[in-house]
């Protein structure tokens, strides 16, 4: 494949590391595996641990489906069982599975975390999503934009909802691709300031502001796994922002709604929204897949 020849840095914790040629050459690899629904050996023998401190519907089936497809095998390692942190030290985690696996993708809480777990364990560390990033969801996007719209340059996206780790993600990427993005989120709940102002994002609190002609709605939970005890101010912060039929009627005529799952229908947004004709929310789902396939290869094989 394709994907064998790519040069790219040791690990993907966020797009720091990454240029435009980079992400380019990641995404060509995904729409390869995709188009070709691919099927090989270019990680026989090889294993990746799924640590994961946090549950997961799709990125722990898609990477493991990814070493799967690609003749590798996945181990997965929850809270209970390796108590990363608590029982054992970071550190020590990584250097004991550094020994024992070719790759790690790590679904923690804080983003030092998978730092620390790519400065001791000697493979490549793929961030599964931490509090700072989400770089797998990210690249699931584009591709689903590229085979929306055929390309970035010229887009506008709008991101309605928590100035979360999804959001940093698509910030650091979208000037690598040409890709605009408008924000709106309450008073409170911005985005890192200099990441709008590296990204040349449009910034308000009104959501409507940011929909109005937009080619892309995206939303995204406004209570995330560990803010529970938040849930109830942030239900009362966010009243404004549901996506519905209202705000998807601000968009572009072909524009289309994004959503990165799990949804919490009543609260971001509708069933009716994520079912609806607009909606490409499956198809970024799917795509995390294919893109994951795209990654393993470039780190691993």
């Amino acid at each position: 494949m394709a994907g064998d020849a790519l040069t790219r840095p040791r690990h993907l914790l966020d797009f720091s590391a990454y240029d435009r040629k980079g992400v380019e050459a990641l995404l060509t690899s995904a729409e390869e595996l995709k188009r070709t629904r691919y099927r090989g050996e270019d990680l026989k023998g090889k294993v990746l641990a799924l640590l994961f401190e946090k549950p997961s519907l799709r990125t722990r089936t898609t990477l493991e489906v990814a070493m799967l497809h690609l003749g590798g095998h996945a181990v997965y390692l929850d809270q209970k069982q390796v108590g990363i942190g608590e029982r054992e030290p970071v550190k020590d985690v990584a250097k004991n599975l550094g020994r024992f696996v070719e790759g790690l993708a790590a679904r923690v809480y804080r983003h030092q975390t998978v730092e620390a777990l790519a400065r001791y364990a000697g493979v490549p560390v793929v961030n599964a999503l931490s509090d700072r990033a989400h770089p797998l969801q990210a690249l699931a996007d584009l591709l689903t934009l590229k085979e929306t719209f055929g390309g970035w340059e010229g887009l506008e996206v709008a991101w309605v909802g928590d100035g979360n780790n999804v959001l940093n993600s698509l910030l650091e990427v979208a000037p690598l691709v040409g890709l605009k993005l408008r924000v709106a989120t309450p008073k409170g709940y911005e985005p890192d300031p200099d990441l709008l102002r590296r990204a040349g994002a449009f910034f308000t609190n009104d959501p409507k502001e940011a929909v109005l002609g937009a080619h892309a709605l995206y939303t995204d939970v406004w209570t995330s796994m560990g803010q529970e005890e938040e849930r109830e101010r942030r239900l009362r912060d966010f009243q404004g922002f549901q996506v519905n039929g209202e705000l998807l009627s601000l968009l572009h005529p072909e524009g289309v709604f994004l959503h990165c799952l799990p949804a919490h229908y009543g609260e971001e947004t509708t069933e009716e929204a994520v079912h609806g004709p607009r909606s490409r929310v499956f198809d970024q789902a799917e795509n995390r897949l294919h893109t994951a396939k795209a990654v393993l290869l470039a780190l691993l094989g």
